[in-house]
């Protein structure tokens, strides 16, 4: 039989009934009730807080330093020697119609610089998540494709084996160089983005005055012939490349979720700029690829007709480094938006230029307009995702539907000069494209917490 003082002073479990201590000592071993949940709940909230802090701590970009910077100029290379290269086309355009494949009609020659830049954007879908999912490694197999695709250009003599080589090969590796690259540089910068993506990109723009000045001069100036200067290109680009593989990488940790985020095309902003990145691209890349042979139909020298490449690459420097520095004040949306409008205007006086220093006028202020687009439209994806670790993934799935448009603008404007014989009609159509999707980019802001008249 039980004790009736322990009994009377023992202290019944809340949750089992057993004895606990006597009444006159609990009070130095009890907890309150429930103690051991409350403490659990407690040490959960306190590790999701300090989980969110670091979280949040991780994914504030430095906005400068050392590594942000080494990221810019690694991107900068990649862009000079893959993007310089690719926008070099319009001196290949009016070369193969001549030399290489004079059977062939400018709009089937169209085709293997629009295959490639096509590829270029549309790979970039696959790099961008791949980036956001195992970081800048992918980099460096792009950039041996690239220059092997360099290479076998030098040896190719039949229309196939063009696009195989620079149509196709060039067009996947540059896409695992430029969206992984751009991702990575977004990742350090968000204050100054725009800007930080902006001098990036400009890479391409000396790249593109470069190039064609060299190919220029080795190709009709000297008895190297058209596969040793492919190969001297190629072999210039491999420390810069080295150089890039070394510098660009990933700031944050990999992204365990899904490799696409089909979600992000439910959203109205990002399905609105994809639509006018995809309208801009239908006209954007005309002067690029026609530019030289609309040259010569006026007269110029072809020598004279292929530094007008170069010339808009060197305005576009500056088309993409100012725009890039006021989108970061009035909202890389803005800038987007007003480079389409201003593009498609000049666009479609196209025509109008009819004389060298007409053309040369015309060939300066095309470049300042169209490279603001390029980085730009890039920007205003970034701003996009919520989570920085999917700006890669937003990036390439952005720029992959605008590549649809890339691989029809082009042939298109050839079968325009085939038929008609002239530019206008290329120019009206280029022009218009370019106009309605800068105000459909303008129209992306309606759907955003600004509003029509906000800097975003």
């Amino acid at each position: 039989m039980s004790n009736p003082s322990a009994t009377a002073t023992s202290i019944p479990s809340p949750e089992t009934g057993d004895e606990l201590l006597p009444e006159k000592n609990a009070h130095q071993y009890r907890s309150p009730p429930n103690n051991d949940v409350d403490t659990e709940k407690e040490q959960q909230q306190t590790d999701d807080s300090l989980n969110n802090q670091d979280d949040a701590d991780c994914d504030k970009p430095p906005d400068g330093g050392l590594q942000a910077w080494l990221v810019t100029i690694g991107t900068a290379m990649i862009f000079f020697c893959g993007i310089g290269y690719s926008n070099s086309f319009g001196i290949f355009q009016e070369y193969y119609m001549v030399h290489q494949l004079p059977d062939k009609s400018a709009d089937d020659i169209a085709w293997i610089g629009s295959l490639s830049a096509f590829l270029q954007f549309a790979t970039g879908a696959v790099g961008g998540p791949l980036f956001d999912r195992y970081g800048a490694w992918i980099i460096r197999p792009a950039a041996i494709l690239f220059v092997f695709a360099m290479m076998m250009t030098s040896l190719c003599s039949q229309y196939w084996h063009f696009m195989l080589a620079q149509g196709t090969l060039m067009g996947i590796s540059l896409g695992l160089l430029t969206v992984p690259s751009m991702a990575a540089v977004s990742q350090h910068f968000d204050r100054n983005r725009s800007a930080a993506l902006g001098l990036a990109i400009a890479g391409s723009s000396i790249g593109g005055v470069l190039f064609p000045i060299v190919f220029a001069k080795l190709l009709n100036e000297s008895s190297l012939g058209f596969g040793w200067t492919v190969r001297i290109i190629g072999f210039v680009t491999i420390p810069l490349f080295g150089f890039a593989c070394l510098a660009v990488r990933s700031r944050l940790p990999p992204r365990r979720t899904q490799f696409f985020i089909w979600h992000a095309f439910k959203e109205p902003r990002l399905m609105i700029l994809v639509v006018a990145f995809f309208l801009m691209l239908m006209g954007l890349f005309t002067p690029l690829f026609f530019i030289p042979a609309y040259a010569v139909t006026r007269g110029m020298k072809t020598t004279l007709a292929s530094y007008l490449l170069a010339i808009i690459n060197a305005a576009s420097l500056f088309g993409r480094v100012i725009p890039g520095v006021l989108a970061d004040r009035f909202g890389p949306i803005n800038v987007f938006g007003l480079a389409g409008i201003v593009t498609g205007v000049v666009l479609l006086c196209l025509n109008t230029a009819d004389s060298t220093a007409g053309l040369v006028v015309y060939s300066v202020v095309f470049g300042f307009t169209s490279g603001t687009i390029i980085s730009g439209g890039s920007a205003a994806f970034t701003r996009c995702p919520r989570d920085p670790k999917d700006i890669g993934t937003y990036i390439g799935m952005g720029m992959g539907v605008g590549s649809i448009a890339i691989l029809i603008g082009p042939p298109i404007n050839g079968v325009l000069i085939d038929r008609y014989g002239g530019f206008l009609q290329v120019s009206v159509f280029s022009g218009v494209m370019c106009l309605v999707g800068g105000f459909v980019a303008f129209g992306a802001k309606a759907v955003t917490p600004q509003g029509i008249l906000g800097r975003v």
